[in-house]
């Protein structure tokens, strides 16, 4: 097991398909889990739309436990983020800081433009009670 480092990238096939992850043997004696958020850039809601048993798969090697002899891999992590994600993230990023650069600051200008109508109410309400 000690013959795959953390962070090298190899191939494995896909031995297994649970709902939490998939299933790589990277040899005969070494089996390795995907978890579902490593299966692919985005959300993965079924793990068959991305791959099958018997499946080769390239993976990169995120922990070894000598210990439990378990192995966490990732097949996103082997692979660079699609173009299409890419630009979809700027997209939202750049919509984001528009919005907050024409809608101005937010959160505490509402309770700064209460303050001071709350402390006039305050002085008038003392004034009633004197």
């Amino acid at each position: 097991m000690s013959k795959f480092a953390v962070d090298s990238i190899v191939k494995g096939k896909v031995t297994g398909i649970q709902p939490y992850g998939v299933f790589v043997a990277l040899d005969e004696e070494t089996q390795g889990l995907v978890h579902i958020s490593e299966v692919a850039h985005g959300f993965v809601k079924d793990i068959n739309e991305h791959v099958k048993v018997g499946d080769e798969v390239t993976v990169k090697i995120l922990s070894v436990d000598e210990g439990s002899k378990r192995v966490s891999l990732s097949i996103r992590a082997a692979e660079s983020q699609p173009v299409k994600q890419v630009l979809a993230d700027k997209k939202v990023k750049r919509q984001a800081k528009i919005k907050t650069s024409i809608e101005g600051p937010r959160g505490f200008n509402t309770l700064r433009e209460k303050l001071q109508e709350w402390i006039e109410q305050s002085k008038r309400e003392d004034l009633l009670n004197k």
